[in-house]
């Protein structure tokens, strides 16, 4: 994999995009090359501070109103206009005029002003859409799009077949599988950021108290702390994700393998320290005792060394 794709790969990675084959081979890539690391560190950061502003929530009726208008303006591009075919003729006017520079540079001006007159002319005489229609009942929702319409035996009765947008709200116990379904998703894609700090600290309170937090198949909600704990851009998130996960790093690798990756790579000092007093229970495993070495010498927050260091001394055999 060479640097431009990781680059690419990284956009991908900070929209949660990317895949696990894809996730291994960037992981691989950022541990030999200081240059992509340093890019993948500074786009965290600058997620990071995107992400602590705070985001107006999209109502329902602006959401439904916007996808109409989107779809009708994709309508009349679709069709296209005389104009657009002149706009392209002189398009390929100009690759054959290529080889006369100053005629060429004139027919460019030319076909400029003429592109920009009629671009004012037809937004100027665009038809103008129609704002959706809204139902009175809020508990019934918005309309979102008309799907199909039937012409029924009768010529002044049609049906008109849609759908609708419906705020819904579901209580339950959170050992509910629904409840804890909706807070997963809500980890995972809720937009803002205290929302995913709620959600993933209900998940890791009900790990951190040994209810059915299992990885893989059923609920998964091991996994969903460890997608948290790596990918998400929030530091309180990820910290609340820590928090879930203490219980499991003696007896699960990969939970181990998170928290080591976390005390490395994390951008937040908050969540480096709290990963080396995760790690007390297993300094003595010889992957914990190289990355507690590293971080020790290398880490640029110097009670990150320190504590590191300590943890290391701690430790049976160690100077």
């Amino acid at each position: 994999m060479n640097c431009e794709a990781v680059r690419q790969q990284l956009v991908l990675q900070s929209y949660g995009e990317l895949g696990a084959e894809q996730q291994t081979e960037l992981d691989l890539h950022l541990d030999s090359c200081t240059a992509c690391e340093a890019e993948a560190e500074a786009m965290q950061m600058f997620a990071e501070l995107m992400a602590d502003e705070k985001v107006a929530e999209v109502s329902p009726n602006l959401l439904a109103a916007s996808r109409m208008k989107l779809d009708e303006a994709l309508d009349v591009a679709a069709r296209g206009s005389w104009w657009m075919r002149v706009r392209a003729s002189l398009v390929g006017t100009w690759q054959h005029l290529y080889a006369a520079p100053a005629l060429a540079t004139l027919l460019v001006g030319a076909g400029f002003l003429g592109g920009n007159l009629l671009t004012r002319y037809q937004v100027a005489h665009a038809p103008k859409p129609q704002a959706p229609m809204i139902l009175s009942n809020d508990a019934e929702g918005v309309i979102g799009s008309v799907s199909g319409i039937v012409q029924t035996p009768d010529p002044d009765v049609v049906q008109v077949q849609y759908t609708r947008i419906v705020p819904t709200t579901f209580q339950g116990r959170i050992d509910e599988p629904q409840v804890r379904q909706l807070l997963m998703m809500s980890a995972q894609h809720g937009v803002d950021n205290s929302l995913r700090v709620q959600s993933v600290g209900l998940l890791a309170k009900e790990c951190k108290a040994g209810h059915r937090c299992e990885r893989g198949g059923g609920e998964g909600l091991r996994d969903a702390l460890l997608v948290s704990l790596r990918y998400d851009r929030n530091a309180t998130v990820r910290l609340k994700a820590l928090e879930g996960l203490q219980p499991y790093i003696g007896q699960d690798e990969q939970v181990r393998d998170a928290v080591l990756e976390s005390l490395m790579r994390d951008t937040s000092a908050e969540v480096r320290m709290h990963a080396i007093d995760m790690l007390q229970p297993v300094e003595a495993d010889s992957s914990v005792r190289q990355v507690l070495h590293t971080v020790s010498t290398r880490d640029e927050n110097p009670y990150i060394r320190n504590a590191s260091m300590q943890a290391l001394g701690s430790v049976d055999g160690i100077q």
